[in-house]
């Protein structure tokens, strides 16, 4: 039997298989299933991406039907709709947002440097339309805006660390993902965290961090990392308003000293 479930970022196709023993004594049947997501080609019509847009319009598309519709093919290595869900998995709803060199993020995800530029320059286009109409940007004003505003942080696989650019009435100008993996102060520098707000003339930086592990109480490294950024700050007159720590049961913010 064949079942197909959609999820948030993907449809998956489940089958089974049931065998029965024969003989004098009948115990029972053996089942085997396996979970696996779609190809393109295996798709119902009606369930391929661009043609669900062209049906349907964009609001019925998830973001990795999105992301496929972008990249129309994928590589020899994978499918496009593996392609597409996989940049979800790593990178949640900022997918098209942060300003990141193509040929980093295409060694990120191994994909091919050609799919990583059709992903930059979508999102280079979004940002450029975002900006020009700064009507309903979001406002930080609070650690609860940020958890609010960063949901999809909650249930990455792997640690993140954002940065939320603001402007004098704490808008939020930009946002950008500044690394992935573990978060420490040797590896997360002051200069990656302030290059965007130089380049987006931001007034103010919040930093937020996701840990996988659930645990939201701050660690020794990230009230080391807090106290270098506030100190960088002071010396270009940008500041850091907050540095939270997101989970799926909460949200804290790093003091700078522990």
């Amino acid at each position: 039997m064949t079942t197909y479930t959609r999820t948030d970022s993907d449809l998956v196709m489940t089958t089974g298989m049931t065998a029965g023993l024969t003989g004098t004594s009948l115990h029972g049947a053996a089942a085997a299933s396996r979970q696996y997501i779609l190809k393109l080609r295996d798709l119902p019509t009606n369930d391929k991406p661009r043609e669900k847009l062209i049906e349907h319009g964009v609001e019925a598309l998830s973001l990795q039907e999105l992301i496929s519709v972008v990249l129309n093919t994928g590589s020899k290595k994978e499918d496009v709709m593996a392609m597409s869900q996989k940049i979800v998995r790593e990178y949640g709803n900022s997918a098209l947002t942060g300003t990141v060199n193509p040929t980093t993020r295409a060694t990120e995800l191994d994909i091919p440097l050609g799919k990583a530029c059709q992903v930059v320059a979508c999102s280079e286009i979004g940002k450029r339309l975002y900006k020009k109409n700064d009507v309903g940007l979001p406002v930080i004003r609070t650690a609860d805006d940020v958890y609010k505003h960063l949901s999809d942080m909650q249930n990455l696989p792997k640690e993140q660390l954002r940065g939320l650019y603001l402007d004098t009435h704490n808008r939020v100008i930009h946002q950008e993902i500044i690394s992935i993996g573990t978060i420490n102060s040797n590896i997360v520098h002051p200069r990656e965290v302030f290059r965007p707000a130089l380049e987006y003339n931001a007034a103010a930086i919040v930093l937020a961090h996701n840990h996988p592990s659930g645990v939201v109480t701050p660690s020794l490294s990230d009230s080391q990392i807090t106290k270098q950024i506030i100190e960088a700050g002071k010396i270009i007159g940008i500041h850091l308003l907050d540095h939270v720590i997101i989970t799926k049961d909460g949200f804290a913010s790093v003091p700078a000293e522990y």
